[in-house]
């Protein structure tokens, strides 16, 4: 925290925190900082805090000010600048900047001298006090857990004097994250440390410098050895040297290092360790004192509270979000239809979700492939266990054995750790390979081997490990063409395309693009802009005739834009980028009639392998009807070989 030393001419400075947003200097006494000098007027500067810098500025403009011996009105301060009020040639006083705490406590309690007390202890317990007194402050501004275990570990920093502090916590301790094997930051994604074979893993949730900033490579800096003692001891420690200490001194890790000062304090609660405050300046040997460790142990117990609330909160929303989940299923879980494709996906979805039998589900981008997935998890007896979904095309080439298989600490360059796969994160339940058309023929070997006969291995890991998985696979592309240009193995499609689910696009879908829409803007509209309260007539025309190639993706996101930046109670077909040239153009009744028999007369004439004759009896013509209709098709020439094929 910052402060202002007052070098007086008789007597020891005096010295002031510098801890508000405003902070007003002057001889009266209303000041935040009252300097009883002649040479000061009642209200003279105040320093303003913008939330990046601190600033000096005039109140009176009568007042004299001196920056560094150049008289100045406002300007930015740095560390050490020398400010002096009131400056002549026989009076005047002098401060100094500082944008570190001096130790100081507040005007009265600097006079006081009490020979019973300790005087570092007290002072430490002051200091400590007023952290916590600010912390407590500042946690009713944060709103996220992050901001909150941040601001503790700023307020543990100012009150410890430490140069860096680390917020450790024991895995399963706090609301689960995406894991990021990089560099820690302060978002509670850090890395896990290595501390041994059989040893809890834990991670750096926070990482701060006196600066108030986050540290980048974190788990560099810590003493796994020191770490480890707390951990398995569960009590405080202070490291005075840690050099020269018999217990760490020859630890690889103080040594390669270089540490001074280290204290730690173990975060507890009803008898659960959550993690480890890490604190450490390697400037100074013996910073940390009994008393500084007292004041570690009050914070200790109020990140303990945190984490603890933190808990609570995420499981409630866990089971927010499952009740939400059950109250929003619709027509067929989260997917809304009444077309018959649809309904016989549908149909089928209900048979092969009590069973494990492999499924494929094919159809353009945007369809709703993974939905349906869910819903076969959903309604199977694997319900209850996890739902693992892996992008196939997401993954680069290189790192996708290792995540669908996982790896074993050393296995290669970055593999600090072991690792499960996605395979074994999914047993127990449902495996959604999607866009497995994406994947490498060289990797689908491995694949269909681990589908047969449902054991894995890590890569750098002879041990095979068996798991217990449903695996459900969807892909845009025609997995037939794949095989054609040995892009994908046959085998591997067989295996996987034991029932195929056939989701059709949405210009198929005929009136269910009318009806999502209106559940979507109903389901938005609330949120973005309550003003809007659904289409007009020709909104609802031009929704029904656009192609949507982005299918239903493409029509949630239009839905979304219009209703953020519609100005009236209806949306227009303006407002979903919707205009005539846009639009596909309406055929006539007689035109339709054609098209629709040019295509059914195709349809037959395939199968029945081009044998026109059977296919005219079959559709009850004359078969000059069937010449007529393949005279016409000049794009297309018929299937079969002339007269020669109505045998």
């Amino acid at each position: 925290m910052p402060s202002l030393k007052w070098i007086r001419p008789e007597g020891r400075p005096k010295i002031f925190s510098i801890y508000k947003k405003i902070t007003s200097i002057g001889r009266a006494g209303g000041n935040d900082v009252t300097i009883d000098d002649r040479a000061v007027v009642d209200h003279h500067v105040q320093i303003v805090f913008d939330g990046k810098a601190f600033n000096l500025n005039e109140v009176d403009l009568e007042a004299d000010i001196q920056v560094n011996q150049k008289k100045k009105r406002r300007v930015r301060l740095e560390h050490g600048d020398r400010i002096d009020l009131g400056r002549s040639a026989t009076a005047g006083v002098e401060l100094h900047f500082s944008l570190f705490d001096e130790g100081a406590v507040d005007r009265e309690e600097d006079d006081r001298d009490d020979d019973d007390e300790d005087p570092r202890r007290t002072r430490a317990e002051i200091v400590g006090l007023r952290r916590l007194h600010e912390l407590s402050v500042r946690l009713m501004h944060a709103t996220t857990m992050e901001a909150q275990l941040e601001a503790l570990m700023d307020a543990v920093i100012d009150a410890t004097s430490a140069g860096k502090g680390f917020l450790v916590l024991l895995e399963g301790a706090a609301p689960k994250r995406a894991e990021d094997e990089g560099n820690t930051t302060a978002s509670g994604e850090g890395p896990a440390l290595p501390l041994g074979p059989g040893a809890v893993e834990p991670r750096i949730a926070v990482a701060r410098n006196l600066a108030g900033r986050s540290i980048e490579s974190a788990v560099s800096q810590l003493s796994d050895s020191i770490l480890r003692r707390v951990i398995e001891t569960r009590q405080p420690l202070i490291v005075s040297d840690a050099l020269s200490d018999t217990i760490f001194g020859r630890s690889a890790s103080v040594m390669n290092l270089q540490l001074a000062s280290v204290m730690c304090a173990p975060l507890l609660a009803r008898g659960e360790l959550l993690g480890v405050i890490y604190l450490g300046n390697d400037d100074v040997r013996g910073l940390f004192s009994e008393a500084t460790l007292d004041v570690l142990t009050v914070f200790a117990a109020q990140a303990s509270l945190l984490l603890q609330n933190a808990m609570l909160l995420d499981q409630l929303r866990t089971d927010r979000d499952q009740l939400e989940e059950q109250l929003h299923e619709k027509t067929f879980g989260d997917l809304i239809g009444t077309n018959p494709s649809l309904v016989e996906v549908f149909t089928k979805v209900r048979k092969v979700a009590t069973t494990d039998i492999s499924v494929l589900i094919t159809g353009e981008t945007g369809t709703g492939k993974e939905l349906i997935a869910r819903e076969v998890h959903r309604r199977s007896q694997r319900k209850d266990g996890p739902f693992v979904v892996v992008n196939c095309g997401a993954i680069p080439e290189n790192l996708m054995e290792s995540e669908l298989f996982g790896h074993v600490r050393g296995a290669f360059t970055g593999a600090i750790a072991t690792r499960s796969g996605k395979f074994q994160q999914a047993s127990g339940g449902t495996l959604f390979l999607d866009e497995i058309g994406e994947m490498p023929v060289g990797l689908q070997v491995k694949l269909l081997r681990a589908l047969q006969e449902r054991v894995v291995n890590k890569v750098g890991d002879a041990k095979a490990e068996r798991v217990d998985i449903r695996v459900i696979a969807a892909t845009n592309r025609t997995l037939e063409e794949e095989i054609k240009k040995g892009a994908f193995r046959e085998d591997l499609y067989y295996r996987l395309n034991v029932v195929n689910l056939h989701l059709p696009p949405l210009r198929e879908r005929g009136d269910d693009t009318v009806l999502l829409a209106k559940f979507l803007l109903s389901k938005y509209a609330d949120e973005l802009n309550p003003k809007v309260k659904g289409f007009t007539p020709n909104a609802l025309i031009a929704i029904r005739k656009y192609e949507w190639p982005g299918n239903v993706r493409q029509l949630e996101n239009r839905i979304k834009k219009a209703i953020v930046l519609c100005d009236k109670t209806l949306v227009g077909p303006e407002d979903l980028d919707l205009f005539p040239e846009t639009l596909a153009s309406i055929m006539t009744l007689a035109t339709a009639r054609e098209e629709f028999q040019r295509r059914y007369i195709l349809e037959v004439l395939e199968r029945n392998n081009g044998n026109r004759t059977k296919t005219a009896r079959d559709l009850g013509v004359d078969p000059r009807t069937i010449f007529r209709y393949l005279e016409r098709e000049s794009d297309a020439p018929a299937p079969g070989s002339g007269e020669g094929s109505d045998q």
